[in-house]
């Protein structure tokens, strides 16, 4: 009841800002779209929201599928910047339209759900004759803001369909996707930062309900969500003069104690205000949790007062990026190898089946090994990656396996838990297993057998449960045959055994241009020149993704204030190689059709053949097109 009496009062408040505005509920608004110039300015300039809408946006409408409904993002001005909808209702949504590029803010469209939860800054339902202008009255709408980590408006997700459809459940449903988008945002924009999820009931760790707060690798609070903040008891403007200490009562440095064993439970925190609260760390630096997190004697937690919020780091790479949202919805651009790849990996998350990614280098079978992690039931737990490849042959057993105090010269002191302990309750990695001894091969297999670990210099093994997630780019198979590779520890490996295509082979490059430049840009809008596109999709890219990658972040610092990447804005290397690839298909061409030909007489009367078909078979029409005599011609034609 009280509920209902507030939207009244806000409905109320909405219909007179109206009026004040000069609208007449009759009047038939303004739905003409922005040009079309203007809208792809605005895709871009909101790139980072649509990159973490559009899979939540999808997940929300398969929910209301069928029910005469649409889902539409805007911007913070209320403008839409993508719809989904069905077919039946994109008809009568056409009649006002709910497409991109149309603004909805109240003082254009009167009262709808957009644009006065943009200005109420609260989520707004508006029923049928509840809208301003009566254009409208076939309409409920239901919308929420997203807020950013600072706390501001940076956008609408709506649900708007046919008022005979309308359903209770749609606004929760719309507020809760809302709020994912929100904890998307906000890890992306602290994904080097320490990330507590927390909660006063521990079953609720991991769900929408938890409050989540991040804080530098000192200590120092840099932001929470807006549940972290309703938790924290405290604005936003007052935590940032806090740090981890005075919030949680616990030093950080025993955060990373707690964190360095083998199977850590959740904390069992004090919030300042005496309410007891559970909680989950997590800190992904180089993508792994607690990764050898060690504080160095220079980094103490700040003073309070010298306390500054820090700005989001910048996206180190797509894969960086896409890692952060990182789902196996999100790896699909299009490609048919990759769809149907993602297909089989989504049909083994949470069976206790390993996988063996395969691929050449820079295919991205790491990202696609932290996409897997974080779609399975074992999200919440650590991702630790192991390049096999990079860690010395003397001290790889040790890395993996951990050791104890004194277990060799040069043991650091208290031992280590080793990457598979630390890797207990979620998912290791194993990049380039084709790398790692025979001699190791036989411990690992008798691991994943035993499900125990039994360090180095110790006689006591410890249960671990883990899953196994492992790539390469070699033939693990021709390893078997010469002898390098054991058989029995491939067959334990390959319970699903995925191929990624390399980048020359996929049909989807030019989504994947487009989302390395929104990741890369900096903020700086860019594209890239048909030209340009044409010369990248004819390209071999032989170290695929990993090439890509760095040659769009050079061309980017080319490019300075231009808007458009040119041949001019691409490193030598590339165009040489470019010009190469031209010169040899040339080559490859004249030498097939000389090799059709034995001799230079062979090529003359294949020469005037096709000349004298162009002619009909007149022999003096032939001869003038070639600047011959007819006797050439029947001599050469009878050689």
């Amino acid at each position: 009841m009280l509920s209902a009496i507030c939207s009244n009062i806000m409905l109320n408040e909405s219909h007179q800002r109206c009026a004040s505005y000069g609208l007449s509920e009759t009047e038939h608004p303004d739905f003409s779209p922005i040009g079309r110039s203007d809208l792809s300015l605005l895709v871009e300039q909101n790139q980072v929201l649509h990159t973490h809408a559009l899979p939540v946006m999808e997940t929300l409408y398969e929910q209301i599928v069928n029910t005469h409904n649409m889902v539409v993002l805007t911007d913070a001005n209320g403008v839409i910047v993508h719809a989904l909808g069905d077919a039946d209702f994109l008809e009568k949504a056409n009649r006002v339209a709910l497409q991109p590029g149309v603004s909805w803010s109240e003082e254009g469209k009167g009262t709808n759900a957009i644009g006065t939860a943009i200005v109420e800054k609260k989520p707004t339902l508006v029923h049928a004759n509840q809208h301003y202008l009566v254009a409208n009255h076939f309409l409920t709408c239901s919308a929420s803001p997203i807020f950013n980590h600072q706390g501001n408006v940076i956008g609408v997700l709506d649900v708007t369909g046919d008022q005979r459809s309308y359903h209770q459940h749609t606004m929760a449903l719309v507020r809760m996707s809302a709020q994912m988008i929100e904890n998307n945002l906000f890890a992306a924009a602290f994904d080097e930062a320490i990330t507590l999820h927390f909660h006063s009931r521990p079953e609720f760790i991991g769900t929408l309900m938890e409050g989540i707060a991040s804080f530098s690798p000192s200590g120092r609070f840099l932001s929470a969500s807006r549940s972290g903040l309703f938790q924290l008891g405290l604005p936003l403007s007052a935590l940032q003069t806090h740090t981890f200490s005075s919030l949680f009562g616990l030093p950080v440095s025993a955060l990373f104690d707690h964190y360095r064993t083998a199977a850590p439970s959740l904390l069992n925190l004090c919030l300042h205000n005496g309410v007891r609260v559970y909680a989950r760390a997590e800190m992904r630096r180089t993508n792994m949790v607690f990764h050898n997190m060690t504080m160095p004697a220079a980094d103490q937690e700040a003073p309070a007062q010298q306390a500054r919020p820090a700005a989001p780091a910048r996206a180190e790479s797509f894969d960086n990026a896409a890692r952060r949202l990182s789902s196996l919805r999100y790896l699909n651009t299009g490609d048919a190898q990759v769809q149907r790849l993602i297909d089989k990996v989504g049909k083994v998350l949470g069976r206790d089946i390993s996988i063996l990614v395969t691929g050449e280098t820079g295919t991205g079978k790491d990202l696609l090994a932290q996409a897997i992690h974080n779609d399975s039931p074992r999200s919440g737990g650590p991702f630790v990656a192991v390049n096999c490849a990079s860690i010395p042959e003397t001290l790889i057993e040790s890395e993996l396996f951990g050791y104890e105090d004194g277990a060799f010269t040069g043991a650091r002191k208290k031992g280590s838990i080793g990457k598979i302990l630390q890797a207990n309750g979620g998912t290791l990695f194993l990049d380039e297993i084709g790398d790692m001894p025979v001699s190791l091969q036989v411990r690992l297999l008798r691991v994943l057998q035993d499900r125990m670990v039994t360090p180095l210099g110790s006689t006591k093994s410890i249960p671990v449960n883990v899953a196994l997630i492992c790539a390469t780019n070699r033939n693990l198979r021709d390893m078997i045959a010469q002898g390098t590779f054991r058989e029995d520890l491939y067959y334990r490996l390959n319970g699903l055994v995925v191929k990624l295509p390399p980048l020359r082979e996929r049909t989807d490059l030019e989504v994947v241009i487009n989302r390395l430049l929104a990741t890369e840009s900096d903020g700086h809008p860019c594209k890239v020149s048909a030209e340009v596109m044409r010369m990248f999709k004819q390209h071999n890219w032989p170290g695929n993704f990993r090439q890509l990658t760095n040659l769009l972040r050079t061309a980017i610092v080319m490019l300075g204030d231009d808007a458009e990447i040119g041949v001019d804005h691409l490193p030598d290397d590339f165009l040489e190689d470019i010009s190469h690839a031209r010169r040899q298909e040339v080559a490859d061409t004249v030498t097939r059709v000389v090799s059709d030909m034995t001799t230079l007489e062979d090529v003359e009367a294949s020469v005037i053949r096709k000349s004298l078909e162009a002619h009909g078979g007149n022999v003096s029409a032939t001869a003038r097109a070639l600047g011959v005599s007819r006797n050439t011609i029947y001599r050469k034609l009878h050689h």
